[in-house]
């Protein structure tokens, strides 16, 4: 895991602060302070094409509801199959 270069008290008492959190109001408001309008789509995005792609649909697809280039969904798809397999965890606690 290439985080783990950052893995110290620091990272570990943001993600337990992201963690405690408790609804997407809340989180839009953390991220709301945290982060630019640029990067909160730019992750936005990355989630997007991650469950797009999770769920089979084609690159030309993604390209159109996405608005992701060929590079961000081939970066996406590389750390969807040879990752952590988090989407994977997330994505089944989260189908609806």
């Amino acid at each position: 895991m290439l985080i783990n270069e950052l893995r110290g008290k620091s990272l570990d008492d943001f993600f337990e602060g992201i963690l405690a959190l408790k609804s997407v109001e809340e989180c839009y408001a953390f991220f709301d302070d945290l982060c630019t309008v640029n990067e909160v789509k730019t992750v936005s995005q990355r989630y997007l094409v991650a469950k797009m792609l999770y769920n089979q649909h084609t690159y030309s697809d993604i390209e159109a509801e996405a608005k992701a280039s060929t590079a961000t969904i081939s970066r996406v798809k590389r750390s969807l199959l040879h990752g952590n397999q988090m989407y994977d965890v997330i994505f089944k606690r989260t189908d609806k």
